[in-house]
């Protein structure tokens, strides 16, 4: 796979992305633009050659992993998928693979996802419990939510800088979408003072959030 990968590097982009990839080995990133792999995955998936790639891992590369997330991201059988996904979310490595791992299999069947997601909040990998988390806010903030799932990621305790800012960024999104019902979990302070700030932060770059509310959200701000 290295050699297909190599021949569509892009040298510049690769330069661009390692200074994104704190976590990434820089001889690690090859430098492939993202619509050239997601046509990989796809054309992988169309002839065959997606099931033997999606059973080398560890991947050597990041963008290997990237492909490897845009393949299961276009899978559409739930069981196969999610299978799939348990392989994988140990071997996440960086914050780019793990929020570009969107599979369409889920949208038809969120609710099966309940139970995985509950067990990958409590993983003890920093990008599988990110994933967990980006699950909740892009497929149970709008009609399928419920205040218990708020409750859920402000249960999450961690250092790691990378699951924080996903938890902050699922409360500004929360905010935006589900306003009254959420707003409680900023006025008592359930988070930690840096989630609890950014979060703020990101609420009121918002243009889902109104002026006077994004007024009284700054009035929140806690001192760190």
């Amino acid at each position: 796979m290295y050699s297909t990968l190599a021949s569509m590097r892009d040298e510049t982009y690769a330069a661009f992305q390692r200074k994104l990839l704190p976590t990434v080995p820089p001889d690690a990133v090859i430098g492939v633009r993202t619509p050239q792999l997601r046509a990989l995955a796809k054309q992988m998936l169309k002839n065959g050659a997606a099931e033997g790639f999606l059973s080398e891992l560890p991947h050597a590369y990041f963008d290997e992993n990237q492909l490897h997330a845009f393949i299961l991201s276009e899978m559409k059988d739930f069981d196969v998928c999610i299978t799939a996904v348990e392989a994988f979310l140990p071997y996440i490595d960086n914050w780019a693979t793990c929020d570009q791992l969107s599979p369409k299999a889920f949208k038809k069947s969120p609710e099966r996802l309940l139970p995985f997601i509950d067990v990958w909040l409590a993983s003890d990998k920093t990008y599988t419990v990110r994933f967990g988390v980006g699950i909740l806010m892009q497929h149970f903030l709008d009609e399928r939510f419920s205040p218990e799932y708020p409750e859920k990621v402000a249960a999450v305790s961690s250092d790691e800088y990378y699951i924080n800012m996903m938890i902050a960024w699922y409360f500004a999104t929360a905010l935006a979408k589900q306003y009254k019902s959420v707003l409680p979990f900023i006025e008592k302070r359930v988070l930690p003072a840096w989630t609890h700030n950014k979060a703020i932060q990101k609420a009121r770059e918002s243009l889902r959030i109104t002026p006077e509310q994004k007024e009284y959200l700054n009035s929140l701000k806690v001192k760190q």
